[in-house]
């Protein structure tokens, strides 16, 4: 079977609190770890995503409305199921790791340098896909 769940890939969580969020793999376990047997990926999506703005909006409601708020995850390759699009994460990638997911004071700080990158790319006005909220 081709592995196709790599680094950079756009996901949507389909089961557990973050089910119906998109999200991009950040490191893929294709056989599993001692601590997690089972083919997984260390995930960081948007818990919450920018709100809708226009240009009749002062530049401080803007600013409010454009806040993404990020999550990081282990998830089982079973709860994710893959899109076609995918993001370059050079930041993300150097800031999470599995050591990150046990420590929670770690776990803060790389959320802080996910939700930077995130709020630059949204800003930038790239990957406009990515940071819209799936309607269903």
């Amino acid at each position: 079977m081709a592995k196709f769940l790599r680094g950079g890939k756009v996901v949507i969580v389909l089961q557990g609190r973050y089910a119906g969020k998109k999200a991009v793999i950040v490191k893929s376990f294709d056989e599993g770890t001692s601590e997690r047997p089972y083919p997984h990926a260390i995930v960081a999506g948007i818990e919450t995503y920018p709100l809708k703005v226009t240009k009749a909006m002062p530049k401080k409601k803007v600013a409010a409305r454009s806040h993404v708020k990020p999550f990081i995850k282990a998830v089982n390759y079973s709860h994710l199921m893959p899109t076609r699009y995918s993001l370059e994460l050079e930041e993300i990638k150097g800031a999470v790791s599995t050591e990150t997911l046990k420590e929670p004071s770690q776990r803060i700080a790389a959320k802080k340098v996910v939700r930077a990158s995130f709020q630059k790319r949204y800003v930038a006005g790239k990957n406009k896909w990515f940071f819209t909220k799936l309607r269903f």
